[in-house]
């Protein structure tokens, strides 16, 4: 999402309600703007903020307990594709 400053109103709502967020611009898909919430909260408040501020905007769950998100591209997060060794 270009131009409407999104990534630091989300983290701007998350400070100011005490909420935990991880924001992100995807780099693998346009006009996509990626937040992750710790396991256990609740990330509702957030889209609805989104939902707010912004019309015909759509918020989707897309991955669910991954630890230490990367959220500019969602195959990064695949731990197959890696090795220690």
């Amino acid at each position: 999402m270009h131009g409407v400053m999104l990534r630091g109103r989300i983290r701007k709502f998350c400070i100011e309600s005490n909420k935990n967020c991880l924001v992100e611009n995807a780099s693998d898909k346009e006009n996509t703007v990626r937040f992750a919430v710790p396991t256990g909260s609740e990330a509702k408040a957030i889209s609805d903020f989104v939902g707010k501020i912004l019309n015909n905007v759509r918020v989707e769950k897309v991955a669910d307990a991954v630890p230490n998100p990367v959220l500019s591209k969602l195959k990064v997060n695949d731990l197959s594709r890696y090795t220690l060794e």
